[in-house]
């Protein structure tokens, strides 16, 4: 059976062009995508109309390539037209003079709870964590997120201009993330990234042990890989049913979200501290045929550089922090420059909603500490760090993440080097339009939340 009666009959939908026998009929209000496929949960973002720009001699990073000094980045109809030196400006294109600054891609974070965990941060809206089963594969963290978190808006004065939203980490399988372009809206719909495939979030270690130890397992390490190994089973017997005879099974959610991992189509995002256990998840994916996207904090990732590289999963880490509980304890300010030596693909991520707002001093740090022991980290391995490589952990490289003709025109002006302290983003331009710009105030977006409880010129 070909791959999209599968994953019509997986969503319990009927595609209009070969129903598998016994599929059901498209219902009434059904939306399609561009494929004809039926899609759940559609993404209704559209992006804001805006003139042209042509931003000039400015310090360019690509993430694509070398640094172009006196350069140029021509945007068009959402999309990068040209990137280089020297490049025209075409009749009615705005031109912006970034003398002595830095453009780059838009900033992207492959693991955040914004919207999920908002602000203010009090239990009505503490909305990350199904933590009632091991397995809650079957939730959708987009249906936690709160569009008006004043968080967002925060974030893209930083240069964020897509992020990825993950539940929290409390089980074994925590349900699906969603990738979400950095943009107000009121509905989340109105944010998601149009294209991007779903995130399984996944736990290692201490967090499914300490939440569910007491509560009937796992409590062990060892608990915890019978718990994925058991889920796998089932998923593939579930997939297996419904392409024996073309007919799906009883419908079931979670099971639905582990076939689509089995089929490729949902990217796993495991949050794994130690080594050792992300060696063994590497060898349970082995046993149930899928891939790892990407493992999340992973602290003691340095120790296993080689195999990742190997293996083609990036590492979605921090900084800096350590220490904060014992799978934690191998923490060191080197993670990033030892990876990079051995090749692997890295991920300055934030987990935090003050980190997301300086990733680029984040990534920064992780350059220092290398540069220091000897390791060189230029500007354009850690500009990769932050772009391009949560680009492709989230599955969007092929649209954002680079300055490269063709690609969604997510672009930073810094009014410095962005690796440096004292540097802010100073325009953001998410699919060409200027959604904040530091000198004019009109940009700076406030979420509904915050509108009469802070001044405008205070909130930024």
């Amino acid at each position: 059976m070909k791959r999209a009666l599968v994953a019509c009959a997986l969503l319990g939908i009927g595609c209009a062009s070969a129903q598998a026998p016994g599929a059901q009929s498209p219902t009434p209000g059904e939306r399609r995508g561009d494929d004809g496929e039926a899609v759940v949960f559609p993404s209704t973002y559209e992006r804001r109309e805006a003139p042209p720009v042509l931003i000039r001699n400015a310090t360019v990073l690509t993430a694509a390539g070398p640094r172009i000094e006196n350069g140029s980045v021509l945007m068009r109809d959402g999309k990068i037209v040209a990137v280089g030196r020297d490049i025209d400006a075409p009749p009615g294109v705005r031109v912006i003079d970034a003398t002595g600054k830095w453009v780059t891609p838009g900033v992207i974070d492959s693991h955040s709870h914004l919207g999920d965990y908002p602000a203010p941060g009090v239990d009505a809206v503490s909305d990350g964590n199904e933590m009632v089963n091991p397995n809650t594969a079957e939730v959708w963290a987009e249906h936690s997120v709160w569009p008006q978190d004043p968080q967002f808006d925060l974030a893209r004065a930083g240069g964020i201009t897509a992020l990825q939203i993950l539940p929290g980490s409390a089980n074994l399988f925590g349900g699906r993330g969603v990738t979400v372009k950095n943009v107000p809206s009121v509905t989340v719909q109105g944010m998601k990234f149009p294209g991007a495939p779903y995130g399984l979030k996944m736990a290692c270690g201490e967090n499914p042990k300490r939440v569910y130890g007491q509560r009937g397992g796992p409590a062990t390490r060892m608990g915890n890989v019978a718990g994925y190994r058991t889920g796998w089973i089932r998923a593939a017997q579930y997939l297996e049913d419904m392409k024996s005879d073309g007919r799906r099974p009883t419908r079931d959610l979670e099971l639905e979200t582990l076939a689509g991992v089995l089929e490729g189509d949902i990217l796993v995002q495991h949050h794994c501290y130690r080594a050792d256990e992300m060696a063994q998840v590497i060898d349970v994916a082995d046993e149930f045929g899928y891939k790892v996207s990407s493992f999340h904090h992973a602290v003691e990732a340095y120790k296993i550089g080689e195999l990742l590289k190997e293996r083609d999963i990036c590492a979605s880490i921090w900084a800096d922090w350590w220490g904060f509980k014992l799978e934690a304890y191998d923490g060191i300010k080197q993670n990033a420059a030892l990876l990079h030596q051995d090749g692997a693909c890295i991920i300055i991520h934030s987990d935090d909603a003050q980190g997301i707002q300086r990733l680029n001093q984040e990534a920064a740090k992780a350059m220092a500490a290398g540069n220091q022991n000897g390791i060189r980290i230029t500007h354009e391995d850690a500009i990769r760090w932050i772009t391009i490589n949560p680009a492709k952990a989230i599955g969007v490289d092929g649209m954002t993440g680079s300055l490269e003709p063709g690609k969604m025109a997510d672009v930073v002006i810094w009014d410095g080097d962005p690796f440096s302290v004292y540097t802010k983003a100073e325009k953001v331009f998410i699919d060409g339009a200027l959604l904040f710009d530091r000198l004019d105030p009109t940009t700076h977006h406030q979420s509904d939340f915050m509108l009469g409880i802070l001044p405008r010129e205070v909130t930024r």
